[in-house]
């Protein structure tokens, strides 16, 4: 996804925590907080050390991007959410991480009624 689709200031990470509306599970925290500043849906995410050296979470977060990139996300949505990767989501291959935000953007409505892309 191109830069426009990303949070990066971690003053607007702070808001979306504060916002309290989280969906998670074993693998993964996903907040969500609408942003009538932008005209699209942002995103962004966390991949803690607990996860593995540098090179480990690096995959992780391209695997994360990758699967959030092919999510028919309502893109026209004012929203910001912030991924957290959770110790667990080492066990995962692209499938089930794919499955996984699939399932926790579908418990905080940001995907389209449509197929998927």
């Amino acid at each position: 996804m191109n830069k426009e689709y990303r949070v990066k200031k971690n003053t607007e990470i702070e808001a979306i925590l504060k916002e309290k509306n989280c969906r998670s599970n074993s693998y993964f925290s996903i907040y969500k907080k609408t942003n009538l500043e932008t005209s699209h849906f942002r995103y962004a995410m966390s991949v803690g050390k607990k996860i593995g050296n540098a090179v480990t979470r690096n995959k992780y977060k391209r695997l994360i991007s990758s699967a959030v990139s092919n999510l028919n996300i309502k893109l026209d949505l004012n929203v910001d959410v912030f991924i957290i990767a959770r110790a667990k989501v080492t066990e995962l291959d692209y499938n089930k991480i794919y499955k996984e935000i699939e399932y926790l953007f579908k418990k905080q409505n940001l995907l389209n009624q449509g197929e998927k892309k």
